[in-house]
């Protein structure tokens, strides 16, 4: 068994090459070999654990007989479970588990060859660039993909689509709206390199919709997507990070009133 043969990846790059190996070879398990997966994981047998090989292979067998095992142990009895659950959600629960034990793989190579804070950030951060097993069989993989680019080009766009917004409602007005994250980093800017009389007048007249308080250069603002007015992120419980995922925002007010009957 691959668990126990004697296969020592001595640096970071080996480790995580080992780590990608073993990924690979899950991942057709629970995925283009997902039918030989599920027989091979019979109730009626021993518990049975699902292996990942550096060589992109996998095998789902018994666990290792020796106490302690050379490497960390898969997840034992997965095949217990195959029947009293719905299919997708065994494979997404040995997909979580595959995930845990790739992990425990790695840093336990990197305990034995003494990693340092260093290299075990690194490796970790190689690792993490990945997107886990369970990422994959669930779909989130793809999903994140989506709205990662659909984010990118959301906020490259919002300035365009909140302009034209403006100009089919009030003309100028278009040029003024330029999006939520544009023209916080616009404000932002202007405040870091020095006002001039009209800024000033500009940022004075930028209240927030719901505590009344006049823009600062040092907080979060949102926009809403109904009413126009500006927010500041505390008020609303926006971060910037959520607002990120946020394609159209309502602020409290709008979104109550369209709530109503």
């Amino acid at each position: 068994m691959d668990a126990a043969a004697p296969y020592n990846p001595r640096t970071v790059e080996e480790v995580f090459r080992d780590f990608k190996g073993r990924r690979a070879g899950m991942i057709k398990a629970l995925t283009t070999d997902v039918q030989h997966f599920y027989h091979q994981c019979d109730p009626e047998k021993e518990n049975l654990c699902l292996y990942g090989f550096p060589t992109e292979h996998w095998e789902v067998n018994l666990p290792a007989e020796e106490v302690p095992p050379e490497l960390p142990e898969p997840a034992l009895g997965i095949n217990f479970a195959r029947d009293g659950m719905q299919e997708k959600d065994w494979l997404s629960l040995v997909a979580v588990h595959s995930d845990a034990w790739l992990l425990a793989v790695a840093f336990y190579f990197g305990a034995r060859f003494g990693f340092d804070k260093a290299d075990r950030k690194r490796l970790f951060n190689m690792i993490n660039d990945l997107p886990t097993i369970f990422e994959i069989v669930t779909g989130m993989a793809k999903k994140q993909g989506k709205e990662k680019s659909s984010v990118s080009n959301h906020s490259s766009n919002k300035s365009k689509s909140n302009s034209k917004k403006g100009s089919e409602s009030q003309g100028q007005k278009g040029s003024e709206s330029q999006g939520k994250y544009s023209k916080a980093m616009q404000l932002k800017d202007e405040d870091e390199n020095g006002l001039e009389e009209d800024d000033e007048e500009e940022h004075g007249e930028t209240l927030c919709g719901a505590c009344g308080e006049n823009y600062a250069a040092d907080e979060f603002w949102i926009c809403c997507d109904i009413c126009e007015k500006w927010f500041h992120g505390k008020c609303v419980k926006i971060t910037p990070a959520r607002a990120e995922h946020i394609k159209h925002y309502k602020c409290p007010s709008c979104s109550n009133k369209r709530a109503r009957p």
